[in-house]
């Protein structure tokens, strides 16, 4: 009797969801930031002298990025990087 193979979305761990309401993805606030300022993920690449594809992996999955590069984002977006440890 053969086996049944697990399916490989099966063996992975599901994503981390925000924990609460209050929780906002910093990629999120990256592209709520560059929209509300009329910037193009374009416009915003060449302004950091990079490609638009890596403003997109920053926006949708910015969970491990130096505060250097966000400095420089907001700095770009014409912003000032706040950050607040309570």
């Amino acid at each position: 009797m053969a086996k049944a193979k697990k399916s490989k979305s099966a063996a992975k761990p599901a994503k981390k969801s925000a924990a609460k309401s209050g929780d906002t993805r910093v990629g999120e606030m990256l592209r709520k930031a560059r929209e509300s300022t009329g910037v193009s993920q374009e416009e915003l690449a060449s302004r950091l002298k990079t490609k638009r594809t890596a403003i997109s992996r920053i926006e949708n999955h910015a969970d491990d990025i130096k505060l250097s590069t966000l400095e420089r984002v907001a700095k770009a977006l014409g912003k000032e990087l706040k950050v607040k440890i309570l």
